[in-house]
Order: structure tokens, then C-alpha cells, then sequence
């Protein structure tokens, strides 16, 4: 039998972060989980695909924006399930024992980790920990969280939308609040952004944006607010 995950990795000049997030794949590779790593890659001109062709990734290069690299890598995707990364995210060590258990008890839900960032700001666990219980309350995960679906529930719920922004909460709302488990292995999720613009600044900013979109204004006036 194959390695039933395909991962997929959108990335844009990640050299700094990538190393990381590939390095965490290892307990997956181990446990016979991971049939392919694909890094659908939106036009880096850094060292990023020389780090992806050493660690055995297969590399499409595609127009650059989250959705459409995501779309992109999923479509050749060869596994049953199908686990979406950012690049600065970093799985905790125990993140294949928590996926077996989840394909073998839950098959017919989808998973996000737990998210976690990567600071000792006394900032960040509140964060996450609100982030965390958004998750868990109204079935809303971060991008940042990975998604974890198998191939079938992927299509039923129409895939990854080309849409600007906001494509991380899209799927997980076609998806459903019901059939998304949050496992208790960690997402460790870089905090450049937080630390550069201000922890109470950056997760007010990211507040103010769902609830706009979740009150019905279109992903695309939003994204230029974000930019």
C-alpha cells in the first residue's frame, strides 16, 4: 500500500523558513505517512528551490498568491489525504502519532493542529490560545493550524477558492465545524509578523478582518485593506 499523505507547501522565497518546516517532517517519514512533499512555489528568486530539490520535493512553479499555489499543488496530488503547510510552520515532534490515530479512528473528518508560535513573548500563548479556542468554538482555524483532508472531503467541499484572501476559512466553512478535528499536535507557527508590527496590533488587525469577511465583505476589498 502508498504512504497515504501528500503534503503541499505554498511558498514565496521561504529559504529563511523552509529548512524548518521540512526538518518537522521527519516523524511522518518514519512512520510510513508521507507519499510525496510538493512545493507549489509562486515565483521565488532565493534559495528556496535549491533547499526543496535537496529534501526530495517536487517543484511547480506557478503564479504567485496563497490560493492559487494551493489550488496548484493540489491538483496533482497522488495521496488519499492531502495535508496543506505554510512554510514557517514547524509540526511538533508527535504530529505523525497524532495523524495515524486521526486516519485510523476518524477517516470521514478533516484535522488542524493545534497552533503554537515560536516566541517566548509572554504575548504569544495568549494569542494562540484565543486562536486556539476560535478553532475549537465556531470550527475557524488558521491557515497557520495546516489542514489535514482526505481527498474525497477535499472535493466534496469544492477544494482551495481562487480568491485573495481568506481562502484558509473558506474551505474549513464548506467544510463544516462538524467535521474538523483539532489534534493536540502543534503547529508552531513563526511570530515575524506579530513581533514586527505588535502583538495586540497585528491580532486586533487579524480580528477586524475576519469579522469584516464574516459579516459579508468580499476577500477581495479586503486584501487591500491587508496590503
Amino acid at each position: 500500500m502508498p504512504a497515504p499523505i501528500s503534503i503541499i507547501i505554498p511558498t514565496l522565497n521561504a529559504e529563511a523558513d523552509l529548512p524548518g518546516c521540512l526538518d518537522s517532517l521527519m516523524p511522518g517519514l518514519d512512520a510510513g505517512l508521507i507519499r510525496e512533499l510538493i512545493i507549489s512555489d509562486g515565483g521565488s528568486t532565493d534559495g528556496t528551490e535549491a533547499i526543496a530539490e535537496a529534501a526530495g520535493a517536487r517543484i511547480l512553479a506557478g503564479e504567485k498568491g496563497r490560493a492559487k499555489q494551493l489550488i496548484a499543488g493540489a491538483e496533482p496530488a497522488r495521496g488519499d489525504w492531502l495535508l496543506f503547510l505554510h512554510a514557517d510552520t514547524v509540526l511538533s515532534r508527535d504530529w505523525a502519532e497524532r495523524v495515524m490515530e486521526h486516519l485510523n479512528t476518524r477517516p470521514e473528518m478533516a484535522a488542524v493542529f493545534t497552533l503554537a508560535y515560536r516566541s517566548d513573548d509572554r504575548m504569544a500563548k495568549a494569542i494562540a490560545a484565543r486562536a486556539n479556542r476560535r478553532a475549537r468554538w465556531l470550527g475557524l482555524p488558521y491557515g497557520d493550524q495546516g489542514l489535514l483532508v482526505s481527498r474525497a472531503l477535499y472535493n466534496e467541499s469544492g477544494g482551495f477558492e481562487d480568491i485573495p484572501l481568506m481562502e484558509d476559512v473558506r474551505i474549513v466553512q464548506a467544510i463544516g465545524k462538524k467535521r474538523i478535528a483539532i489534534l493536540s499536535a502543534e503547529a508552531r507557527t513563526s511570530a515575524a509578523k506579530y513581533e514586527r508590527d505588535g502583538w495586540r496590533q497585528r491580532s486586533w488587525r487579524n480580528t477586524w478582518l475576519i469579522t469584516r469577511y464574516l459579516m459579508g465583505a468580499s476577500p477581495e476589498s479586503l486584501a487591500r485593506l491587508y496590503r
